[in-house]
């Protein structure tokens, strides 16, 4: 399947949005088999049940580091089928899986799988549009791509309901499928013959250096560190909150369908004003309000402050903030970053991810073990991350355009 004819915006939006949604169905279809698995597979840790989420997206940062390189060498559409493959082989070892380790190393090679089409399709956009039109077309994309977190918990209780936890990774391995096909189908290469680098040590090597050579694009990884690290720490423990803090693990799959579509207005609002602000401004506001929102809340939970009736829905309303802030900065800082490197798109996009990615987990996995039964630490730790993410942004400063 080689299409020549450019996609209309519309279904190349779509297209893209879909290839993005690999990593939230990936993840949020899991949440709710996270007590099955405990106690089926690790019944004397359950927390431990977390590191089905965080080893996924450790492995999706690892191959970051590769997919990028590999499409500046090969093309974008082959890389991205490439990484499909390894995802799907990776979701049936995981379907077979009779230990906790075995599935958690299936899906550490599932995520450097879905490296392909997380990070190239990202590439793959920046061949065709940069600055504040890239960060435009990235924000709508993330709208439709908020409509698999609302729907994947729900679809993964359906499946555990009748076929068991396990079918998960089927229901994973036709999500893949139907994605790669629909690209290779629809979307032309964007990455001519004569544009690739060669896939050598040298050439790597100053392409990497070339990247990092760039304070915007360092400090831009740095902030996405940070908001990453709130996203997943929040990922990580919000099904064990509104089980056992809570007792709603059946309305769970509902409750975050509200969750994903309340935060999913961020990418509009962003793609709203984006053109008129920059990228910049915006960041910084957000990362101001989530550490007002979240020290707030950190403080009224801790301390018992707020009526009986209003501790779930204040729980509600901060993780909707949590979500809505990662639609306010993840697109921004991708387009800062890839902004001054369009001519290596593909290392660039899997310097910014890999690190990014690797260093949040680091940060977010702790935050997750140190669940107590309340939200409060995992309040109290996005504060922090918020914090640091706004003084990074002061470090990038204004802006002459962005």
């Amino acid at each position: 399947m080689t299409p020549s004819k450019p996609l209309g915006q519309v279904e190349f939006i779509a297209l893209i949005a879909v290839l993005f949604a690999t990593i939230a169905f990936s993840i949020d279809a899991m949440l709710p088999a996270l007590p099955r698995i405990a106690a089926e597979l690790s019944p004397d840790a359950p927390n431990r049940a977390q590191l089905i989420l965080t080893s996924f997206v450790m492995g999706m940062g690892l191959g970051t580091f590769v997919a990028g390189p590999l499409s500046d060498s090969f093309g974008r559409r082959t890389v991205i089928a490439a990484g499909a493959v390894l995802y799907c082989v990776a979701a049936l070892f995981a379907y077979f899986s009779t230990s906790l380790e075995g599935v958690l190393i299936a899906r550490l090679v599932q995520g450097i799988g879905a490296a392909g089409p997380r990070v190239v399709s990202l590439a793959l956009v920046r061949d065709l549009h940069k600055g504040r039109d890239m960060a435009r077309i990235v924000s709508f994309a993330m709208m439709i791509f908020t409509l698999v977190p609302a729907v994947a918990p729900a679809l993964g209780q359906v499946v555990i309901a009748g076929f068991g936890w396990r079918a998960v990774f089927l229901a994973f391995l036709a999500f893949s499928l139907l994605s790669t096909v629909w690209l290779l189908a629809r979307q032309p290469e964007t990455l001519p013959t004569e544009a690739r680098r060669s896939f050598a040590a040298g050439s790597l090597w100053q392409a990497f250096t070339d990247v990092l050579s760039h304070s915007i694009v360092r400090l831009s990884i740095l902030a996405q560190t940070l908001a990453f690290a709130a996203l997943f720490a929040t990922l990580s423990s919000t099904q064990p909150i509104f089980d056992q803090t809570f007792g709603l693990n059946d309305a769970f799959p509902a409750y975050f369908a509200a969750i994903a579509l309340l935060a999913g207005s961020a990418s509009l609002v962003n793609a709203a004003l984006v053109g008129r602000l920059g990228m910049r401004r915006l960041v910084s506001t957000t990362f101001a309000v989530q550490i007002g929102l979240s020290g707030l809340s950190a403080v009224l939970h801790g301390l018992g402050l707020l009526p009986a009736a209003l501790v779930f829905p204040a729980y509600f309303l901060w993780t909707v903030g949590v979500f809505f802030m990662a639609g306010m900065t993840l697109g921004n800082l991708n387009a800062l970053a890839l902004e001054p490197v369009g001519h290596v798109a593909g290392m660039a996009a899997s310097v910014v991810g890999s690190v990014a990615t690797v260093l949040s987990v680091l940060l977010a996995v702790p935050v997750g073990l140190m669940f107590d039964g309340t939200p409060v630490p995992l309040m109290a730790a996005v504060a922090v991350f918020a914090m640091g993410g706004l003084m990074v942004m002061r470090r990038i400063g204004p802006g002459p355009a962005a």
